[in-house]
C-alpha cells in the first residue's frame, strides 16, 4: 500500500469516529423521556442502607463566574453539586436528615480538604443543609 492511501484511510476512519460520537451526543441530549420518571437508584454493594457517605457544604454563585465548569448558567436558583472527579451530568441521589433529592454534577470542586461535595445554595436549602455536614449519596440509573 502506498503512504497517501494509508493516510486517506486513517483520515476517513477518524472522521467517521467523530461523526458517530456527535450522533450519540445529539441523541442523548434530546432524549427527554428520562425526565418524566425518576430513575432508580443504584444500591451501593456491601452497605447496610445502600448509600455512600461524604462531607458536603453549600456554596453560592460568583458574579465573576456566571457559568459552572460544566457550562450551565449559575444563578441563585441553580440546583446541583460540584465534585472534583465525577463527570458533568452524572445524576445522584443525595440524602440528608430524611430528605432525599435527585440532582446532578454541574460544577468542579470542592477545593476544601476533607469535603467531597459542594452543594449549591438552592439545593442546600431544599435539603436543609447548613454548613459542612455528612450526607449520604448514591448514583441514579
Amino acid at each position: 500500500m502506498s503512504a497517501p492511501f494509508v493516510q486517506r484511510a486513517v483520515w476517513l476512519v477518524g472522521i467517521c469516529f467523530v461523526a458517530v460520537i456527535a450522533a450519540v451526543a445529539i441523541t442523548r441530549r434530546h432524549d427527554d423521556s428520562s425526565l418524566k420518571n425518576l430513575p432508580k437508584a443504584v444500591p451501593v454493594p456491601g452497605t447496610k442502607n445502600g448509600f455512600y457517605t461524604g462531607r458536603a457544604a453549600p456554596y453560592s454563585a460568583s458574579p465573576a463566574h456566571p457559568r459552572t465548569a460544566c457550562g450551565q448558567p449559575f444563578t441563585t436558583a441553580t440546583q446541583g453539586v460540584a465534585h472534583p472527579v465525577l463527570p458533568c451530568g452524572v445524576r445522584l441521589y443525595l440524602r440528608f436528615r430524611g430528605r432525599e433529592v435527585l440532582t446532578q454534577v454541574i460544577d468542579r470542586g470542592p477545593t476544601v480538604p476533607g469535603r467531597d461535595f459542594d452543594v449549591t445554595k438552592a439545593l442546600a436549602n431544599r435539603l436543609g443543609l447548613h454548613g459542612a455536614q455528612t450526607i449520604q449519596w448514591r448514583f441514579a440509573k
